[in-house]
């Protein structure tokens, strides 16, 4: 018995890891999504409905707030959902995607066109009246079923494809976040707006401020959502907005390497004071947008959202509803105006895009996967029942018929989606939607630098830059390995400077391989990773006098045509190897992906000696 014991905990964990993967949270959504209809159409819907109308709410001296639970998900728990993205967004301008303007124009066309075109289709299909109310209902995309849908139904590596469909997804919400809080507000109080307007400044303050702290952050959204709640204006704008203002940045160096000789102090004297500096200098060390988007992004995915579901999802369908809304212009409108409006907005824009030379597509990614794509954005839900409580408020009627349109949209995006990505991956051959992950050239002992014997056991190749902060080099994460591994490792090193962000990226790596000329490449990069605040010519030109090199080759060979092109071929290696930062390593010509840690990275070693050893048996 006692050796089945953990067999329960191991099923926890896994139970526990699929949820929070993409594919798992969607799959919790549709879950609550059918839980919701099938008590809204039970005999105990009654609780269902009146559940929701229960009203809730507090009082603080002068302060309070009285809602139904409805508008305290929808309003309260959603802006948590809304904030997020705000957080996401920023993350994306700072050190992500949206920093490639190529990417961005083709993402700001394919999100507009996809909120415009579907809003027409709708427009067009259910003609004036009150129904048109609606057409903010087909503008989004729930970003939690279109990227577990593509995990499901995508590709089986659609990296590169996620990240274009996240970057339209993000200008897409903004838009929709945008309509929901200028389109469907009423009732605007100033002197609340006012407040909120305050909390927006102060948040952007903290910022200049370089406020690292999570706490002053949250405390001026809370007043935030409080005023804005007060203002009349939907709160969903204030989240995505407050989000926009928490400032994100990639990790810096000096601030991990303090936060490691705090926790060093704690290691030689451990106390509650030395842990407290340690916990400071952790949260110093990463973006507080960062730190804030970890706590809430799990918590979202599993609680708000399904939660979300469960009290906007269920639609009596009994009494002839459902062949009602099968014959209303409402129900069709929402249907083809996200199914065909998004497939068309997105798909057909980003072509035309494409082809007028405005942008171009990530590698990896082709127009079959692109359309496959955007055929999953025609999954709405989240923003659309959203915005159908915001415009059918006060029509039950109306708000049935779009939201089994929504529903329906759900579930014939998703096919059209499969069936798009199926014939992209057998008649257009993109069965995958990603960055290469196998080292191209493969090592040459001609050609590259090889530390270690030749024929060694076990390949690890690192694409480095000479500023980087996080390379195996700078943080000793080689010696490590070699402690562990010895005579049956070789470790290989090929250049890919980072010019947009380091500038003297590139001549660092002309000066390595002018140092090579002179058989002293490793002498060069062992010295030079401890000097990375100095890498301008003139140091380099310093530091080859110091380690003993003939200077006035260097320098002749600095600026040759010889060293340039050698520094080429290991750029055009990393393009080829799907390597777009440093450092990226390759473990017997593989990509890694994650975490590159040498913790991480001798189980990989060691995973593939097992494998090599299983082969020869």
């Amino acid at each position: 018995m006692a050796r089945q014991a953990p067999k329960p905990q191991g099923l926890r964990n896994q139970l526990s890891n699929s949820l929070r993967r993409e594919s798992g949270s969607a799959v919790l959504l549709l879950v609550v999504t059918v839980i919701a209809l099938l008590w809204a159409n039970s005999p105990a819907s009654g609780a269902y409905f009146d559940l929701w109308h229960q009203g809730a709410g507090f009082e603080l001296g002068p302060v309070a707030l009285h809602m139904s639970l409805h508008h305290w998900i929808n309003d309260g728990l959603m802006v948590v959902f809304f904030f997020l993205i705000g957080l996401e967004v920023r993350q994306e301008f700072a050190h992500g995607s949206l920093r490639d303007r190529t990417r961005t124009r083709i993402a700001v066309i394919a999100g507009v066109a996809g909120v415009c075109l579907p809003a027409v289709i709708y427009a067009v299909i259910v003609g004036s009246g009150d129904s048109l109310q609606g057409w903010g209902v087909v503008v989004g995309t729930d970003t939690a079923f279109m990227l577990g849908a593509l995990a499901l139904l995508g590709p089986a590596r659609s990296g590169q494809l996620r990240v274009f469909l996240l970057t339209v997804t993000v200008v897409d919400d903004f838009l929709a976040v945008s309509i929901i809080g200028f389109v469907y507000s009423e009732n605007i109080r100033l002197i609340p707006l006012l407040v909120s307007l305050a909390c927006l400044t102060a948040l952007w303050l903290l910022g200049r401020a370089r406020q690292w702290r999570a706490a002053p952050y949250i405390l001026v959204v809370i007043v935030l959502w409080f005023s804005t709640i007060e203002s009349g204006v939907h709160p969903s704008l204030a989240g995505m907005v407050a989000g926009l203002l928490i400032p994100a940045y990639p990790t810096q160096r000096h601030k991990v390497e303090a936060a490691r000789e705090l926790f060093r102090d704690f290691w030689q004297s451990p106390s509650a004071a030395s842990g407290r500096a340690v916990s400071r200098g952790l949260a110093k060390g990463t973006a507080v947008n960062e730190r804030i988007h970890e706590y809430l992004r799990v918590p979202t995915a599993l609680i708000v959202v399904p939660i979300f579901a469960l009290a906007n999802a269920g639609v009596d369908l009994r009494g002839g509803l459902l062949v009602e809304a099968f014959s209303a212009r409402v129900t069709w409108g929402v249907v083809l105006g996200l199914v065909l409006g998004k497939l068309l907005g997105i798909g057909a824009a980003t072509y035309i895009a494409v082809r007028l030379g405005a942008g171009r597509l990530p590698q990896g990614v082709g127009m079959g996967s692109v359309m496959g794509g955007s055929a999953l954005s025609g999954m709405g839900f989240t923003v659309s029942l959203l915005i159908i409580g915001l415009a059918f408020g006060t029509s039950p009627e109306l708000a049935g018929q779009a939201t089994v349109g929504v529903l329906v949209a759900m579930v014939l995006a998703a096919v059209l989606g499969a069936v798009i990505f199926r014939v992209a991956a057998t008649k257009l051959g993109e069965a995958e939607a990603d960055l290469p992950i196998v080292l191209e050239p493969p090592v040459d002992p001609e050609i590259d630098h090889i530390r270690g014997p030749e024929d060694a056991q076990l390949t690890l190749v690192e694409f480095v830059d000479f500023e980087c902060g996080f390379c195996a080099h700078a943080t000793g994460g080689w010696d490590d390995l070699h402690v562990h591994f010895g005579d049956d490792l070789r470790y290989v090193v090929r250049h890919l400077p980072l010019v947009d962000i380091h500038p003297h990226a590139l001549v660092a790596a002309h000066a390595a391989e002018a140092a090579a000329r002179q058989h002293m490449f490793w002498e060069w990069l062992d010295f030079v990773f401890t000097r990375q605040n100095a890498l301008a010519r003139t140091d380099l030109i310093g530091f080859a006098a110091e380690i003993g090199l003939d200077v006035d080759q260097f320098v002749a060979d600095l600026d040759s045509d010889a060293v340039a092109e050698r520094v080429q071929r290991d750029i055009s290696s990393a393009q080829s190897s799907g390597a777009r930062e440093t450092p990226t390593f390759f473990v017997e010509g593989c990509r890694i992906i994650g975490s590159y840690d040498a913790r991480t990275l001798t189980k990989e070693l060691e995973h593939s000696r097992r494998g090599a050893r299983t082969s020869l048996q």
